[in-house]
């Protein structure tokens, strides 16, 4: 229940920051509203917005000069907040509310510190972005509920027939999703929600419809507000595949409604190889330059988009001017897969393009005003190596309300921000990049015992940044920073949310698995604990990583001064229930070359659990018989590999897993290779099927409306039975109205309470072990 760190957003003209407050959970009557789950998107019938969102519930302004911070008047009682954004002149902040029946559009009058509903008319908010500014500050564009549209579609009584699906010897591989349509019902019941009518809104109230109602995923209006770039879909649907692989049509239309340019018709992506950096054929990623008046840009597969075949390019970003009458100008061919574009002006624009396989990432410099001039290649890395990260450009907000690169110099000069992961942990920095000379020079970097993390530069000439600064046990609060002088000024005063955990010891240790591997972890202790107080019981929560690179694999992925936080993910709740954790002992699964990380997954997670426990039992902060193993999706995955393969730990906590990858068999994770071109590794990787290894107290959790690809809740309900029926010990919580993370406050709570009452039960107070022998075998709880 500790209040968390609010939202903040800071107003273009950098004066001032709101401050949106973030409730607690929400209740189980909140959370077991109505939902429709239909092609991969979750939809509250009543408001017709998205039925698991995140709201915030009060809004405050804080002056940034001074920190001097005001109320804001206006708003309804018990507002639900979302969907936040800010007029191009900063003169007002636009935002949605939810009520009982509808999404709202309302906004905050900087001047008069008040917010005001701009019009009742209902938002469709269920599908994609609900609306978008205007360059004149004065209008807003918004999907809304068509008028008139009656009421939705009845279900037959009697089903009309079959529901019949068909292939024709083509290859459709797809991984396994959930809420998927399954017959002509749903399809009516998805069109119904998902089609919204084009509104022009000024801020007096006034709407006036603009073109044909559709189902609209994404509105874009050109930063000269001229034109109005349409993503829509339309059928044929899928039965297998979610919403975004269906056909989409993308246009531009004028500010009347009217088609002025068809950009692409693509048809349903059901042939996508399941390799990654795999895409769909046509042009894709179509965006406006946020740097010019109404310019199109968009990148097409040059290799069927197929990342399995043998090509020299892969990639082809065109960029395409209004009128739109004229032929695409080429900008860069790509070797590796098109990730996205930054701008700047016509002599400054960064392309990004990766490869899955290599983990390769290379950032490319173009000159737009200049399509032929030659690309000069800015980066050239590996995004598995952290500690030579060069970060990434920060941004300002221009007049029209779009988002550029900074510059200084000239245009030569890029601000680079990023973690500065190191030995020592994440130390974030800002860089002076030039990108004539590619030569860096450090304005800032995190000094211990703070993690200072850069959030906004306000002032260039000034190197005046705002960033967000917290420590072990201090709460994260934002400062501004003069980068010249090095004074700092603290912004908001938000009070520790947790005082129960003021003096919890945290450490970061490093260690080495047995074939040499460095890992780290972080290890917390109760206040006050030393280890002539003899050894903890201890809690171990992980998740496995896979890399392409030793050396990679072996960085240190955290910082020793972050915040100590708590939430229904963390296990820094057990410190106070006098339990040690040990937090994200890293798990790689290393590949490198030709071999595959996931052909020695199950011996290199137990090499890697089994460090972890020899070091803390080392330090003498652990006894090896009172230790427990946890993790969350492929973390709980995790926790039953280890308790099949490997008897180092006492009970395990699985929350929301996937245990049988043959359920999986088109890839899962990072596995690219399909069950039936890897069956020994799906097999052998398959904590189920090893059910009779698990001899270990299992607890497992799962909500019982997960829509995460792969981790359906009968993954836990088959695992739990095959354990049951094994004869093994195990317990099953499923959780009312829950997707992959948790959110009602009954339900986090409850998980809370089992969590504890398994580890007091199976390892806090469980008996030694009983030593092995020829004659004695071990026993097990």
């Amino acid at each position: 229940d500790a209040p968390r760190t609010p939202w903040v957003s800071i107003s273009p003209d950098n004066d001032w920051m709101v401050v949106l407050n973030r409730p607690g959970y929400p209740s189980i009557e909140e959370v077991a509203q109505p939902e429709m789950r239909l092609a991969g998107v979750r939809i509250n019938p009543r408001t017709n917005g998205p039925s698991r969102a995140r709201y915030a519930d009060r809004i405050s302004m804080i002056r940034i000069k001074d920190g001097r911070e005001y109320p804001v008047s206006g708003l309804p009682d018990n507002p639900k907040i979302d969907d936040w954004d800010w007029s191009p002149d900063g003169k007002w902040m636009s935002l949605t509310i939810t009520t009982k029946d509808r999404v709202e559009l309302w906004a905050l009058d900087m001047k008069k510190r008040s917010v005001f509903r701009i019009s009742d008319l209902p938002l469709n908010a269920a599908y994609g972005g609900a609306y978008d500014w205007v360059s004149d500050s004065r209008t807003i564009l918004v999907k809304s509920v068509p008028i008139n549209r009656g009421d939705p579609p009845d279900e037959p009584l009697v089903p009309l027939g079959p529901v019949v699906q068909e292939n024709l010897g083509r290859k459709a591989p797809a991984r396994t999703y959930q809420d998927l349509l399954e017959n002509p019902y749903d399809e009516s019941l998805f069109e119904y929600y998902t089609t919204s009518q084009l509104v022009i809104l000024d801020l007096d109230g006034k709407a006036v419809p603009v073109g044909a109602p559709g189902i609209i995923e994404r509105i874009s209006v050109s930063p000269n507000g001229k034109f109005i770039l349409i993503e829509s879909i339309h059928r044929p649907f899928s039965y297998t595949l979610p919403e975004y692989r269906f056909p989409r049509k993308i246009e531009v239309w004028d500010m009347q409604g009217n088609v002025v340019y068809e950009v692409a018709d693509i048809p349903l992506a059901d042939q996508i190889p399941i390799t990654y950096s795999s895409v769909r054929t046509g042009r894709r990623s179509v965006r406006w330059r946020s740097d010019a008046n109404a310019t199109l840009y968009w990148t097409e597969a040059l290799d069927g988009g197929d990342a399995g075949a043998e090509a020299e390019w892969r990639d082809q970003v065109s960029m395409l001017a209004a009128p739109f009458n004229s032929d695409p100008i080429p900008l860069i061919k790509l070797k590796l897969r098109y990730r996205f574009a930054m701008w700047a002006n016509d002599g400054l624009a960064i392309v990004n393009e990766t490869w899955w396989k290599t983990r390769q990432i290379k950032s490319w410099w173009i000159k737009p005003g200049s399509p032929d001039s030659e690309p000069a290649l800015l980066i050239d890395r590996t995004w598995e190596d952290r500690y030579n990260d060069p970060g990434f450009p920060m941004f300002r907000r221009t007049d029209r309300g779009t988002w550029v690169m900074i510059t200084a110099n000239d245009g030569k000069t890029l601000f680079l921000s990023g973690d500065g992961a190191s030995p020592e942990g994440d130390r974030p920095f800002i860089d002076e990049f030039d990108v004539t000379t590619l030569e860096t020079k450090r304005l800032f970097r995190s000094e211990a015992p703070y993690y200072e993390e850069p959030y906004y530069m306000i002032d260039v000439d000034k190197r005046l940044v705002v960033t967000r600064r917290e420590s072990i046990d201090e709460q994260p609060n934002f400062f501004t920073r003069d980068l010249k002088k090095g004074d700092l000024t603290q912004i908001t005063q938000f009070p520790h949310p947790t005082p129960q955990l003021i003096g919890v010891q945290k450490e970061m240790i490093r260690y080495q698995r047995e074939d040499g591997l460095d890992l780290t972890a972080t290890l917390y202790l109760p206040p006050g604990y030393t280890t002539d107080n003899g050894p903890l019981p201890i809690l171990m929560w992980a998740y496995p990583q896979e890399y392409k690179d030793a050396d990679a694999a072996g960085q240190v992925t955290d910082s020793p001064y972050r915040f100590i936080r708590v939430g229904w993910w963390s296990p820094m709740l057990w410190p106070v229930h006098g339990y040690g954790v040990l937090d994200d002992p890293t798990m790689p699964i290393v590949g490198e070359g030709d071999e595959e990380p996931n052909d020695t997954f199950v011996k290199q997670l137990v090499s890697s659990a089994q460090a972890a426990v020899d070091e803390v039992v080392r330090r003498g902060v652990a006894d090896r018989d009172r230790i427990a193993i946890g993790g969350h999706s492929y973390g709980a995955f995790m926790t039953a590999n280890l308790l099949a393969h490997s008897d180092l730990f006492r009970a395990g906590l699985a929350r929301t897993g996937a245990y049988n990858r043959t359920l999986t068999p088109f890839g899962f994770q990072s596995e690219e290779r399909s069950l039936w071109e890897a069956p020994d590794v799906y097999f052998t990787m398959s904590p189920f099927m090893h059910a009779d290894k698990i001899n270990e107290p299992i607890l497992m959790v799962h909500g019982d409306s997960d829509s995460n690809a792969g981790t359906f809740p009968l993954q836990s309900e088959r695992l739990y039975g095959a354990i049951k029926g094994l004869g093994g010990t195990a317990r099953l919580v499923m959780l009312p109205h829950e997707s992959h993370s948790y959110r009602a406050r009954e339900n986090v709570m409850h998980v809370l309470w089992e969590t504890t009452e398994w580890l007091d039960q199976y390892v806090k107070n469980a008996p030694p072990r009983v030593a092995e022998s020829p004659e004695n075998p071990a026993e097990e709880n």
